[in-house]
């Protein structure tokens, strides 16, 4: 935040349902986005998109966060994590792709990276879950510990979903995703993509960050790639 920040402009960011609002209105694109409510609604968005995201209405740094979740069980369980961090619930269509984060400043591009989720590389003797924790100190120490894979429920809801169980010794040379959000905090890692971004998901970042009247903003795209004009905005 800076103090060019406005009360207004943050309030726009820290709701993901006005985020959602916002920009919608002014035709950029987003996913379909309702607040957690009945059971029936709820199981009714799911069957309509196939695969949700469930995230907490106000959260960061991927708190509370659970990503393709594809199941009525999974999905109370996820609305029940994100309320731990927020009294309102928000479901979103699940939209895969590469997490792309712009950094608009004073409404121009400045930078552009890939983030992508933790991976565990299987050596034959480990379990999956010896390896995240190998995998989550190496991370710690190379980030000051600001980095470090979460042993929880939404981690094992990930190994599981890939067919896994956390006690089970990984093969040689297998690797395997153990998160499906790529937030820095939770294990994610950062590559730079600035100079391959495709004009048409800079303009639509800087299109998202005048709507907001965010001068200071980081704008989280799902793309199909970054040298690609397709794109879903899915926070700021």
């Amino acid at each position: 935040l800076s103090e060019l920040t406005s009360a207004v402009a943050m309030s726009r960011c820290e709701d993901k349902r006005v985020t959602h609002r916002v920009l919608r209105n002014a035709g950029l694109r987003v996913p379909a986005q309702t607040v957690a409510g009945e059971v029936t609604v709820n199981v009714d968005f799911l069957e309509r998109y196939g695969a949700v995201v469930v995230k907490p209405a106000i959260g960061e740094q991927g708190n509370g966060i659970s990503v393709d979740v594809r199941d009525p069980d999974g999905l109370q369980a996820a609305i029940n994590h994100a309320r731990q961090f927020s009294e309102r619930v928000v479901l979103e269509e699940f939209c895969p792709g590469e997490d792309l984060r712009l950094v608009v400043i004073n409404f121009e591009l400045v930078a552009a990276a890939v983030r992508k989720p933790p991976k565990i590389m299987g050596d034959g003797r480990h379990s999956i879950n010896e390896l995240i924790e190998k995998q989550g100190r190496r991370r710690a120490a190379a980030t000051g510990g600001e980095s470090k894979i979460p042993l929880d429920a939404e981690t094992r809801r990930v190994v599981e979903l890939a067919g896994y169980r956390m006690d089970q010794i990984l093969d040689y040379g297998v690797s395997l995703e153990v998160r499906k959000t790529a937030n820095l905090h939770t294990g994610g890692t950062i590559h730079d993509v600035t100079r391959k971004l495709h004009p048409e998901l800079r303009a639509a970042g800087e299109e998202a960050a005048r709507v907001l009247d965010m001068p200071v903003v980081g704008l989280d795209f799902m793309v199909a790639a970054v040298d690609k004009p397709d794109y879903t905005i899915i926070e700021a």
